[in-house]
């Protein structure tokens, strides 16, 4: 009998864990792509929230007893507090994409483009590529269990039912923006190098023989060598893209 009297009560605060942990999947790498169901998703945040609700439902379920009114608010917060981290882990992914792109401006492979609907557009083959191989050594390296740990300690950071200064998420997202960009270019910098010296030694060329189309002539030649590039370093890019994604959700993406 109080298992039924408490029903009700339980029920707000997994609806009040429901809101920000749903949010949050909404827009994690893989899980808000649109190949994966929504009916699959609504089916994992569901799943998601009761694994969780034995360990976060002291924090939601004194929020539970409030009055229709203030209980909507709560729920908007989570929402707004869920859709505002699962932000900043997209944001921060999509270092990887941008190395890509970066790799594909190097080699010339820019107008080799597949359609991508994480942009809604399309994107050089290369950046999709490296999101793709990106989220899958995420998943081979266990990076995705640091998603679930960020979920957990979010709620320490934003307590439920408060709505965090819009200032703050701002200048959070602004640095984690940043720290995205910088990551993005040092994984993509051999190819940056690599880049420079081909462009000075073609430019050599063409002044040695201007009668001559140098740069159809070595762009074959600059995308064999580029791929050669990829097929050596593109491991050693990806790993190091995991292992600063798993320092940023350890904590890092606190103090960015």
């Amino acid at each position: 009998m109080a298992f039924a009297a408490e029903l009700p009560l339980l029920a707000t605060a997994f609806l009040i864990l429901f809101a920000r942990i749903g949010a949050v999947l909404m827009l994690l790498p893989v899980f808000s792509e649109e190949a994966v169901p929504g009916q699959v998703r609504l089916l994992l945040a569901v799943g998601m929230t009761a694994a969780l609700f034995g360990l976060l439902r002291r924090a939601v379920t004194p929020l539970a007893a409030q009055a229709d009114v203030a209980l909507l608010g709560t729920v908007l917060a989570e929402l707004l507090t869920g859709l505002a981290f699962g932000m900043l882990v997209r944001i921060f992914f999509q270092a990887a994409a941008m190395a890509g792109s970066l790799v594909s401006l190097q080699i010339g492979l820019t107008t080799a483009l597949v359609w991508d609907p994480s942009v809604n557009g399309q994107a050089p083959v290369l950046a999709k590529w490296f999101a793709v191989a990106a989220a899958l050594l995420c998943f081979a390296f266990n990076v995705h269990h640091l998603w679930i740990s960020a979920i957990v300690g979010s709620y320490q950071l934003f307590p439920a039912g408060s709505v965090p200064n819009a200032a703050d998420w701002a200048s959070l997202a602004s640095a984690t923006a940043g720290k995205a960009t910088l990551l993005a270019v040092s994984l993509a910098a051999p190819f940056m190098i690599y880049g420079m010296v081909f462009s000075v030694a073609v430019g050599f060329a063409s002044r040695l023989a201007p009668q001559i189309q140098i740069f159809f002539i070595v762009q074959p030649l600059n995308l064999l060598l580029g791929l050669s590039l990829l097929a050596v370093t593109a491991g050693a890019m990806l790993s190091l893209f995991a292992d600063r994604f798993a320092e940023w959700l350890s904590g890092g993406w606190v103090h960015v």
